[in-house]
């Protein structure tokens, strides 16, 4: 996941190799969470379940092994490629420790970091609603 401009000041010059260790040397090349291989093609299905296909088996959104869908859950199939980030497992991206990162899949990133991404959005709709309150006079209110 590319570092925006803004942050990049809070990681160390010597992160992309920090970043290669925990994904590759540590976790092996894959998700830590789900199992996903770094850079492979897989199927996937919309409520997390996708095809391993070094075990050629199913597995849930946690990796665990789970029966073959039937032709009619198959509809909505999708093939994705997995990309692997280091994760900070408490959002500060200045707390590099090997304990705080952790190799996850773009899926699994996005579920981890969800409940900062909420916040972070109900601070920039609170900041927009207060510019035009300011500029604009009272907003109704919608929420």
């Amino acid at each position: 996941m590319p570092i925006r401009r803004e942050l990049r000041p809070l990681y160390p010059p010597h992160w992309k190799e920090l970043s290669r260790r925990v994904r590759f040397d540590r976790a092996g090349g894959v998700c830590e969470r789900c199992g996903r291989p770094h850079g492979g093609l897989i199927r996937c299905l919309p409520d997390g379940r996708w095809f391993d296909p070094r075990r050629q088996t199913w597995r849930d959104r946690r990796g665990r092994p789970v029966p073959t869908p039937n032709l009619l859950a198959l509809i909505p199939l999708r093939i994705t490629r997995v990309v692997l980030a280091a994760a900070h497992l408490d959002h500060d991206p200045t707390n590099n420790r090997l304990r705080n990162l952790k190799s996850l899949c773009q899926r699994c990133h996005m579920l981890h970091d969800r409940p900062h991404h909420l916040a972070q959005r109900r601070i920039t709709y609170r900041s927009r609603y207060a510019a035009g309150d300011l500029f604009l006079g009272l907003y109704a209110r919608h929420f």
